[in-house]
């Protein structure tokens, strides 16, 4: 990275996917120097936003603290920010008892802040994490506090933090010199008279204005989907269309007739997240790497015969329009948006960190 005009506050992003928790970064204020992100899709779409930043597509057990302040413009790191892989602990997965390997790579997170020591950390991950994987959780807590930082954490509602969408998220913030607190919430389900906080955006506010979207198989001979924003929402059977019909605005999969549900769904018993329409006036249920396939969340259209586009689906995660998808596959395209930080969510928890930051600049003079 090329040395800039003034002295920033330098950030890395690891397990950095697609990107978001970057463009979070960014727009908070921070330069972002280097990311880690082992998978070459999500690579590949994070480096065609991010093209100013280095990116290690590679294991981060093989990546060094020296290569990454390397390409820092201040030869310093003030923030190391990350997304560890811990899938083992996910409310959407845990169901499955099937231990993942990348759980310990929070371990790798831990090594790097204490090779680098920055002034800032920043995880997000799984609720889950914190409970049902303490044993990889507080240990990492106990070495950061060893090293000197001072820590908050706690489980958040990205939809109180101005993103439309209800999803759970473990923030922890650590800062070397003095106390940092996790910030308090902008928005609110219902919010009361004279309250500094917004009503939480809706659906039909997140998606006010965005083209009509085309089906995948229209664009396969019209440039493919990244001709089209992947603005574009998959073919489904007439089966599924008739399931979406039988459905209200709101509604989930008990809404549909007996003799139309699939033979695991015929009780009245078990997930109702599934097969499930979006309501207008509510932000969205979490967004997953199954965005555009009804059988695998709520996410069918308000009003329309289908599922959400995947660019719906990015603006739920309030990635911008001009955020590239680099890929042409459907079910990668879906993954790079579900698994991704809601930007919006994770500037205002980086704001925090640049907060005490200042403060630390401040001290210091």
């Amino acid at each position: 990275m090329k040395k800039l005009p003034f002295q920033p506050f330098v950030a890395i992003d690891l397990f950095a996917g697609g990107g978001g928790l970057t463009l979070g970064l960014k727009q908070a204020g921070f330069v972002v120097s280097a990311s880690v992100e082992i998978d070459p899709v999500a690579a590949a779409t994070y480096q065609a936003n991010h093209i100013e930043t280095v990116v290690f597509s590679k294991d981060i057990r093989d990546v060094r603290a020296a290569e990454l302040i390397a390409t820092s413009p201040t030869n310093t790191i003030d923030l190391i920010a990350a997304c560890p892989p811990c899938q083992s602990f996910s409310s959407l997965t845990s169901k499955y008892k099937k231990e993942d390997h990348r759980d310990k790579l929070i371990n790798e997170f831990a090594r790097l802040v204490e090779e680098i020591r920055p002034k800032v950390l920043m995880m997000e991950n799984v609720p889950g994490l914190a409970a049902k994987g303490k044993t990889l959780f507080d240990p990492v807590i106990e070495r950061f506090k060893t090293l000197g930082y001072h820590i908050d954490y706690k489980v958040l509602e990205v939809a109180d933090y101005g993103v439309p969408q209800r999803r759970k998220r473990l923030v922890v913030l650590g800062c070397l010199n003095h106390p940092i607190k996790i910030p308090t919430a902008t928005h609110a389900e219902t919010a009361k008279k004279g309250s500094s906080q917004y009503p939480w955006v809706t659906v039909k506010r997140a998606l006010k204005g965005i083209k009509p979207p085309v089906l995948l198989s229209h664009t396969k001979s019209n440039g493919g989907p990244q001709a089209f924003g992947w603005n574009v929402y998959r073919d489904i059977s007439q089966i599924n269309k008739d399931r979406l019909k039988s459905i209200p605005e709101g509604g989930d999969r008990t809404n549909i007739p007996l003799h139309l549900r699939p033979n695991c769904h015929k009780d009245d018993f078990g997930f109702t997240n599934v097969y499930g329409r979006m309501a207008w006036n509510k932000p969205s249920p979490t967004i997953t790497g199954g965005c555009t396939t009804p059988s695998k969340g709520r996410f069918g259209h308000p009003t329309e015969v289908r599922t959400i586009s995947v660019r719906e689906a990015a603006r739920l995660q309030t990635f911008p329009d001009s955020y590239k998808i680099a890929t042409d596959y459907v079910d990668r395209a879906c993954l790079i948006i579900g698994n991704a930080l809601p930007p919006t969510f994770a500037k205002k928890m980086a704001q925090a960190c640049l907060t005490a930051l200042n403060k630390d600049s401040s001290d210091d003079k």
